[in-house]
């Protein structure tokens, strides 16, 4: 048994890759030629980590902290003093450098390849230590090496584009990427350039943090190999683009949603990654309290009416909303939607993507649904007075319809409804839930601490709004001390507002009441609003109240 079938064994004996996986990168090594181990991280069957993991312990090589890593002039000296082309180092992923005490270091992901170890005898007849080294630990010092300063995307031809978007060191840079944006549990990368620098970014639980500065000169490389693998064209670059496409990362399907927009010193590139209807919590995990639930699950279970679900981008509406539709999605409904773009396949259920380029919009969308005979409609998003009037009309006659409003608030959504033209007798007579929504960051359970600094607490009370201090006592047990704060979250939950719209609310929707009246009226039957509920889960130390008022606001 050759080394490489020995690795691609103990990665199927560990559970790593499949029967599947090993047979179509042994056909794709004999067709393309490479390493089993590469091959298997190109294919997105096994994360560069786990492979150097296994490797390491199978070999007794360690692996390189990054820390440890030399600078790109260490490695030219190093190698001019050896004679090692630079664009071997290059071509094989490798570099050199010589420690303290003059100890040849060579690192790479394939430096126990024979070919390099034989290449490694001929450098030098003294002492020399091997380091297994992730493909991002190297890529400062080799992204420097490659000289991309002659290769401009002003200068580079459709053909040179795609040349470059299958070069292994790039398809391993984009690889990596996602592969610890799936590890870091992030919803959307963003690559952006700058003029001498392209900077990566991750959003982890709503907040950006940045993971990798590189180069600028490779950004053209990993713009065309992400516009290649989302569906895109390459070659353009002076107009924004959206794609979707399903790709393999660290052996896991992944959909990704991708964005591009011209800027001044290239396309900013956001890869959001979607999950599947497996992933969508039930109403509880979701956040929902029981008569929050109640709601609800009352108003999907009318056989017509409009449901309202309401929060600015990103605030988790449509996770809602999908719930709500599975719970619905019994067989025997015909449920069909149209969404800008379809995020998660929900089987059973017919889903439509607006589309812009052939002028498919919501309302027209939508007007061609109620030619379907649907049960259960969902509308993406009521942006215009046409798609407002054509929801409440198909509400009228018959149909349960779940929308999704852009307002700070649930009651918010009256007005704005009425505000794109719809009568407010008809909106009154249809409509039968709002629902407001955010996401706030929750605290690890192993970081939260029971009793609070004295003077943190103080801080946090002093940030409350009068109204809402109605029970000081209630805060002592806040569980978000400062070191908290700083990084002991982990996680999002919804923070919720929900009202059923009952005869006394249809009453003053049909007045016209203003917004703060419907919060009174609504009041009376239990209801809380975003920042109550906010605050009532820091009590419970799911979050803090400084995060509950970073989200949410004072008021």
């Amino acid at each position: 048994m050759t080394e490489m079938s020995r690795l691609g064994q103990l990665l199927k004996d560990r559970g790593l890759i499949t029967d599947q996986d090993y047979a179509a990168a042994e056909a794709l090594r004999r067709d393309k030629g490479g390493a089993m181990g590469p091959t298997l991280v190109r294919m997105g069957a096994v994360t560069e980590d786990a492979l150097l993991q296994v490797l390491s312990e199978q070999l007794g090589i360690p692996l390189l902290n990054a820390a440890a890593a030399p600078t790109e002039a260490e490695v030219r000296e190093t190698a001019a003093a050896l004679g090692v082309p630079i664009s071997w180092l290059i071509d094989n992923e490798t570099i050199v450098w010589r420690a303290q005490n003059g100890t040849l270091q060579v690192a790479g992901p394939r430096v126990h390849d024979a070919a390099i170890q034989e290449a490694i005898e001929q450098w030098s007849d003294g002492p020399t230590r091997l380091y297994l080294a992730r493909t991002a630990a190297l890529e400062p010092v080799l992204l420097a090496l490659r000289g991309y300063e002659s290769v401009r995307a002003s200068a580079l031809g459709a053909d040179r584009l795609l040349e470059l978007a299958e070069e292994a060191p790039v398809i391993d840079f984009v690889n990596s990427v996602l592969a610890e944006a799936l590890t870091s549990r992030a919803s959307d990368v963003h690559f952006e350039p700058f003029e001498d620098k392209l900077i990566v970014r991750l959003r982890v639980d709503g907040v950006l943090t940045q993971r990798r500065v590189v180069s600028r000169d490779i950004f053209d490389a990993v713009a065309s190999r992400i516009k290649l693998l989302s569906g895109m064209d390459i070659a353009e670059r002076r107009l924004p683009q959206d794609g979707r496409q399903s790709v393999r990362v660290a052996g896991r399907e992944l959909d990704v949603r991708v964005s591009t927009l011209p800027t001044t010193w290239g396309e900013s590139i956001v890869v959001r990654l979607l999950g599947n209807t497996r992933h969508i919590p039930e109403l509880e995990a979701l956040g929902l309290s029981a008569p929050q639930r109640a709601i609800l699950l009352d108003a999907i279970a009318q056989p017509n009416g409009l449901v309202l679900v309401t929060g600015p981008t990103g605030s988790g509406k449509t996770t809602t909303v999908y719930r709500l539709i599975s719970r619905l999605n019994d067989g025997v409904r015909k449920i069909v939607t149209i969404e800008d773009p379809v995020e998660f396949d929900l089987p059973g259920v017919l889903q439509m993507n607006v589309r812009a380029d052939i002028k498919l919009d919501f309302a027209t969308g939508l007007r061609s649904i109620l030619r379907q005979d649907p049960d259960v409609i969902f509308v993406g998003e009521i942006r215009d007075a046409e798609t407002a009037r054509t929801a409440v009309q198909a509400a009228l006659t018959g149909h349960l319809v779940i929308s999704t409003v852009h307002t700070n608030s649930a009651f918010a959504a009256v007005s704005r409804l009425l505000d794109l033209g719809v009568e407010k007798f008809l909106l009154a007579d249809v409509l039968r839930a709002v629902i407001g929504q955010r996401l706030v960051r929750t605290l690890c359970k192993r970081c939260a601490a029971p009793d609070p600094d004295p003077a943190h607490e103080a801080r946090m009370q002093a940030m409350i709004p009068p109204i809402l201090r109605t029970n000081t006592a209630q805060f002592k047990r806040e569980r978000g001390c400062q070191a908290c704060e700083k990084s002991g979250f982990q996680g999002r939950v919804g923070v919720y507002e929900a009202a059923r719209i009952d005869a006394t609310l249809q009453g003053a929707i049909r007045a016209g009441a203003a917004e703060s009246e419907l919060i009174a009226l609504a009041r009376s039957h239990g209801f809380t609003s975003l920042i109550e509920n906010g605050l009532a889960k820091a009590r419970a130390g799911e979050t803090t109240i400084m995060e509950a008022l970073r989200v949410l606001g004072a008021t």
